[in-house]
């Protein structure tokens, strides 16, 4: 089955043909590092790490770039707000980030160019844009003119006529109130570059178009981003980098938000959840689980109550695989993932229908452990390995057993098993003088620690629960 994707400017699904057979080159607006990542921010992140894999699963060389917007208006409010240099600010937020997306296991980008480093590739495509007539200098400021570039908003869908964008603080001397900022004249105290100009600032919509053409060049396949990128940073971004020449993205693909109370998450509404707090009551493969099985273009509404479902729900297919591995020791992924799973992968990277066969292949794996047929067993478990390989969420893969790339994840639970198996042992005595008060208090205890205890013939069996249990 072809690939297929729906493309945000085709307003459809379309059949994906790349640019060079055999590979595909994906860009992706990544943080504006003004502040820590909420699970919002990483949603996309996530999405966009199991399209990834998808593509390079199907055969394909994958170059994924994803930017760090590391000086922007945000920042330097910040700055001046924290009294700290808006270099520091970027810089902190932007470990917090990439703590964020390994702790939820995405694979490093390609390449992940900051803003700030590519200011001389802004200024030679400024100076193109003014020297065929589709962007011009006034008062140190640099302004795309939008009525030079015919097809202005056919991505948002919108007319021109209709467009109400005001003129920005400190832009001063456009000819038309929705030309947009190419560069932002200087002002006392806020960093600055030389250029013909005079000393200056980015816009944002340039650095992304100024990244995209160095690190893919003039075409290339995929612009990704959240849906509330595609006006005006991503229509901007068309029209400067078309004017400029290049062809730029064959295909957008945009994903939806992580809503609350019906609104976008964002630290604007103080309704933001931190990653960094969430992976402190919740297992980051969970999280990775809750965010990334949703289709990428349908909202998720936040609530600790789907959370708590996510959880279960990743629960029956890591204790399958535990289970499995029990009873027919360790299995390899297949080489292949079953048909079902890849015809929902291809149909615009339909994870909830691809996740639904996993969940029927658990199913089976457990009837095969009931039954005591352990070639079934390892047939199935084989393939739940790798279906969640491509998702991301093999709990037998070294990102998760090593304690999310710690280093010693493998060793301490090595230790915790033997303490925790020290504690049954005293448990299964006391139930084997009847003592069952006893015993009841030691489970109790150990589940308000965050473990799940499981009575099965074979013995006590344990593992970890939600950390909100303690």
């Amino acid at each position: 089955m072809t690939l297929r994707l729906y493309d945000t400017s085709a307003r459809q699904i379309r059949d994906f043909t790349p640019l060079t057979p055999g590979c595909v080159s994906i860009y992706l607006c990544g943080a504006t590092v003004q502040a820590p990542p909420h699970i919002g921010h990483i949603r996309s992140g996530l999405n966009f790490d199991i399209m990834r894999r998808w593509f390079a699963y199907r055969g394909y060389d994958v170059t994924f770039v994803r930017n760090v917007t590391d000086i922007d208006d945000k920042i330097i409010a910040k700055s001046a707000e924290q009294d700290r240099p808006w270099w520091a600010i970027g810089y902190a937020n932007e470990r917090a980030f990439g703590d964020a997306y390994t702790a939820l296991g995405c694979l490093p980008p390609t390449y992940e160019p900051r803003a700030t480093g590519h200011v001389p590739e802004m200024v030679e495509m400024m100076r193109a844009l003014i020297d065929r007539g589709h962007a011009y200098a006034a008062d140190g400021n640099v302004y795309f003119d939008v009525r030079s570039f015919p097809g202005y908003l056919q991505l948002s869908n919108q007319d021109l006529d209709d467009l109400r964008q005001p003129s920005g603080e400190g832009e001063t001397g456009k000819r038309d109130p929705r030309d947009f900022a190419l560069w932002k004249a200087a002002k006392p105290g806020e960093p600055s570059w030389e250029t013909p100009w005079g000393r200056g600032r980015p816009g944002w919509h340039l650095e992304c178009s100024a990244m995209a053409h160095k690190y893919l060049g003039a075409a290339f396949d995929i612009h990704g981003g959240g849906i509330d990128l595609v006006f005006p940073h991503h229509e901007n971004e068309i029209a400067q980098s078309k004017a400029y020449g290049d062809e730029f993205a064959r295909y957008w693909v945009h994903n939806a938000w992580v809503t609350m109370s019906g609104e976008k998450m964002s630290k604007s509404l103080g309704n933001s959840v931190l990653v960094s707090e969430m992976v402190k009551h919740w297992r980051p493969i969970v999280l990775r689980y809750y965010l990334g099985t949703p289709h990428y273009r349908s909202m998720i509404e936040y609530s600790e109550e789907a959370l708590r479902e996510a959880e279960a729900a990743f629960g029956r297919i890591e204790g399958f695989v535990q289970r499995a591995v029990e009873r027919a020791g360790s299995v390899e992924p297949a080489a292949e993932v079953p048909e079902e799973f890849a015809t929902a992968m291809d149909d615009d990277f339909g994870v909830p229908q691809a996740l639904a066969v996993v969940h029927t292949t658990v199913r089976q794996g457990n009837a095969a452990l009931a039954e005591g047929d352990k070639d079934a067993v390892a047939a199935a478990l084989a393939d739940v390995r790798a279906m969640l390989g491509v998702l991301g969420l093999d709990p037998l893969d070294a990102h998760w057993t090593d304690g999310g790339g710690n280093g010693r994840g493998e060793e301490l639970n090595d230790v915790v098993d033997a303490l925790v198996g020290l504690v049954l042992e005293q448990r299964q005595a006391a139930r084997a003088r009847k003592d069952y008060a006893t015993a009841d208090a030691i489970r109790d205890r150990l589940q308000r620690a965050g473990l799940v205890i499981e009575d099965t013939p074979a013995g006590p069996r344990w593992e970890l629960g939600s950390r909100d249990a303690r």
